[in-house]
């Protein structure tokens, strides 16, 4: 069944190709990816994450409607060990994992999202040992945009952006000035599966030639139900989720050659309101309800010196501190991290034909509750202006990661999660090769890797035991990564395939199941079509077929899957700049389960109208 309805999500190719009529592009604001065809979700408004859910490098693994609560994952990391960055500034939250992709920040502002897993960008990485997903700042447009959505289950969402440049200029930089605004709100698509979310954006934006200043305030509620949300025992679990973002952000570009000086300071508080039982707990104080504060400071850049050296550098102060009713049993409710990197860039050979480079260098992390860490970094690669090979690359890096205070915290003998105050600084080892180039209108890639992961952070299950506890884990993973993409005068088509195998070792922790390190695809296929019908009328399908590792707690939806995303756009001919759409999500109803013991989002579809200006 799973190969039949992989088939059926490809005939969609075989459609837009027959089309004899020119291409036509949709308006948009901003395109969140460039590997991914649906740009927007059929549940709810986009959010940063959105872009991520089909991408190839990259496993979002999620509860209730897709931009709920999603855990994201890169090459057979969990969602503790990615990081996220929005220029400079390295976004995190102390608390867990589950809330690092908790970013109240329009898709609207944001350049596309960048899955930084190699050695060379590992330098330009904080706090996670799997990857970094990086997003930049958008210059603001005179331009605006309103969308509205209704969908099954009484599920409705809009969104306003307007933004304006004015022609005036202040000290040589011109003005823009950008506002949005966004709410969703749904019953859910099973029961207790229900939503509400909102989220506000200002922006106050200083731009010259080469150069660009961001001030940006972002405010988002979530609250949303979702059976078994994190433990396995069919409690009806809410979180309700409050998180404000308040950031400077300044780039620049340096010298020719890729030359930029990027730095900023954030300021993120998130509130965490957790109900096991949503109709005993809700609204009473001293259950699990947290706030954490983070303060960030962020530099970045790339320096050429001569022809031949280029200077990489990075520094990060980041403070943090905890406020929590229940994760009050670790040593130490407060952080502070200090980081810096330092990766020197030589060309040792160039010519018409081809440039040689290493980049050798190291980065350092320390905090005042943990042992400080000095980790190389070392690529060799090779760059050519034309032929099949357009860059090869063979590179080494170490990573290094704090744990978070759920983990450090939590009660170790008692309580719905079992924490283990002992938990150290965690690190992992990657080498890896790679290739990207061309061949015949292709643009290909493909990497093979390999990591070592010590000491790493896992939430386990116990025959038993009614709880998930936090064990350390040694694990080696191998991968092997590849995607393509093409296009023709009607359609795009762009392929990616990831092959994962993992040996874990959980010392004398005694572990029955692993709820997130072991809960991986060993195969998983991606394969995203855009095309067009003629008339101003868009297809758009993103397909991804898995075949998941075995997993005692996963009981329901088999190890393997076939999902599929359909959204059919038509820009109306004599409107310009309105263009109305369908959607579906999981158009098969697959009823896998991503997380193990949590329930699937069924099927959803939802139709829409965007204006834009």
């Amino acid at each position: 069944m799973t190969f039949t309805r992989s088939i059926l999500g490809f005939a969609f190719l075989a459609v837009v190709m027959t089309a004899q009529t020119p291409p036509v592009e949709l308006p948009q604001l901003a395109v969140t990816s460039t590997r991914v065809a649906n740009q927007e979700p059929a549940g709810t408004f986009a959010m940063p994450v959105t872009a991520l859910r089909f991408e190839p490098k990259v496993d979002v693994q999620a509860r209730n409607l897709a931009e709920a609560q999603s855990d994201v994952a890169l090459r057979g990391g969990t969602f503790e060990n990615t990081g996220f960055k929005l220029g400079a500034l390295p976004l995190y939250d102390p608390q867990t994992g589950h809330y690092f992709a908790e970013i109240p920040v329009g898709a609207g502002f944001l350049t596309a999202p960048k899955a930084q897993v190699s050695a060379g960008e590992a330098a330009l990485g904080w706090n996670a040992t799997a990857g970094v997903v990086a997003y930049g700042w958008q210059p603001v447009r005179t331009a605006g945009l309103l969308s509205a959505g209704v969908g099954e289950n009484r599920t409705f969402r809009g969104e306003l952006h307007v933004g304006q440049r004015s022609d005036k200029q202040w000290a040589g930089r011109t003005i823009g000035m950008d506002v949005a605004l966004a709410r969703s709100k749904s019953d859910g698509p099973i029961p207790l599966g229900d939503h509400d979310f909102s989220r506000f954006n200002g922006r106050l934006q200083l731009a010259a030639p080469g150069e660009q200043t961001d001030v940006v305030v972002g405010y988002q509620e979530k609250f949303f139900g979702w059976p078994n949300l994190y433990t396995p025992f069919n409690a009806p679990e809410s979180e309700n989720l409050q998180t404000l973002l308040v950031a400077a952000h300044h780039r620049r570009t340096v010298g020719a050659e890729g030359g930029y000086l990027q730095t900023g300071i954030y300021y993120r508080r998130n509130k965490d309101d957790y109900d096991f039982n949503r109709f005993t707990e809700a609204g009473k104080d001293g259950l699990f309800q947290h706030t954490t504060w983070v303060y960030g400071l962020g530099l970045e850049g790339r320096a050429p010196v001569g022809e031949r050296l280029a200077l990489g550098y990075r520094a990060g102060v980041v403070t943090d501190r905890l406020q929590s009713s229940s994760l009050t049993f670790g040593r130490y409710r407060s952080r502070s991290h200090v980081s810096a990197a330092l990766t020197p860039e030589w060309q040792l050979a160039r010519d018409d034909r081809r440039t040689w480079t290493v980049l050798a260098g190291a980065t350092f992390d320390d905090t005042n509750r943990e042992a400080s860490a000095l980790s190389p970094v070392v690529e060799v690669s090779r760059t050519a202006p034309a032929g099949v090979l357009r860059r090869i690359f063979a590179g080494y890096a170490r990573t290094t990661q704090v744990a978070t205070y759920t983990a450090l915290n939590s009660a170790p003998g008692a309580g719905l999660f079992r924490g283990n105050p002992d938990l150290g600084r965690s690190s992992s080892h990657q080498v890896e090769l790679g290739a990207a180039g061309d061949w015949r209108g292709w643009e290909f890639e493909g990497a093979w890797f390999v990591r070592r992961d010590l000491r790493l952070v896992d939430w386990t299950f116990r025959r038993g035991v009614t709880a998930r506890t936090a064990n350390a884990v040694d694990i080696d993973n191998t991968g092997i990564e590849l995607f393509a993409r093409r296009s023709w005068q009607r359609v795009s088509l762009m392929i990616g395939y990831a092959w994962l195998r993992k040996d874990a070792d959980y010392g004398t922790a005694s572990v029955d199941a692993s709820f997130y390190a072991l809960n991986f695809p060993e195969h998983r296929v991606t394969a995203a079509v855009i095309g067009t019908l003629g008339r101003g009328v868009e297809v758009r399908v993103d397909n991804e077929l898995r075949w998941q590792s075995d997993n005692l707690l996963r009981v329901q939806g088999g190890d393997s899957a076939a999902l599929t995303t359909v959204g059919i756009y038509w820009r109306v001919p004599r409107v310009r700049g309105l263009t109305l759409s369908a959607q579906i999500e999981n158009a098969w109803d697959s009823d896998f389960q991503e997380v193990p013991a949590v329930p699937a989002s069924p099927r959803q579809s939802a139709v829409g109208l965007t204006y834009q200006w």
